[in-house]
């Protein structure tokens, strides 16, 4: 292989590298927000494209940026239909706890690591509801936030198991250099 194949084939697999993280927190977003429920609408949907931020923030941090978890949100805020930058704000704070807080919450297994996801969605919906608040000038109702919490926490196990495999068979693979 020439030098010119070997330098275009290693750029593109650090463009895909790269991309993948962002693509699964899209396609998470998309996900969760399509109109078709289960339950008749009685459980919220949940927050399946914040999994991707949490696990990639702590796996590799290089490969999902504050600017990925910012257009993740815009996307959650643009499908789920309510208030502009709700989302976003949300998405990016937890972020940044999170990379603050990446040891604490890269060190944890089992159930701790769950408990650890579950207190990164409740700042993200901490911060959903807070400015929601805000932004109608009025107490919102605690049930759906709640709801969504804790959905959103259930589904994390499945979300992170297929994520982590696409970690193993994709961005792993895909890290090596030639």
């Amino acid at each position: 292989m020439a030098a010119p194949d070997t330098a275009r084939l290693v750029m593109g697999t650090k463009l895909a590298t790269a991309l993948l993280p962002f693509f699964c927190g899209l396609l998470g977003v998309l996900i969760s927000n399509l109109p078709v429920t289960l339950l008749g609408g009685v459980v919220p949907p949940p927050l399946l494209g914040f999994i991707p931020i949490y696990f990639w923030c702590l796996v590799r941090p290089d490969l999902m940026t504050p600017a990925a978890t910012f257009a993740i949100g815009i996307l959650q805020d643009v499908m789920a239909g309510g208030p502009p930058g709700i989302w976003t704000l949300a998405f990016v704070v937890s972020y940044a706890v999170i990379q603050r807080q990446r040891d604490a919450f890269a060190g944890l297994s089992g159930v701790a690591a769950v408990l650890g996801f579950a207190t990164a969605t409740l700042i993200v919906c901490a911060v959903a509801y807070g400015t929601t608040t805000a932004y109608f000038l009025r107490i919102a109702p605690l049930g759906p936030i709640v709801g969504e919490l804790a959905i959103t926490v259930l589904f994390y196990v499945p979300g992170a198991f297929v994520i982590g495999g696409v970690h193993r068979r994709l961005v792993g693979p895909l890290r090596t250099d030639f």
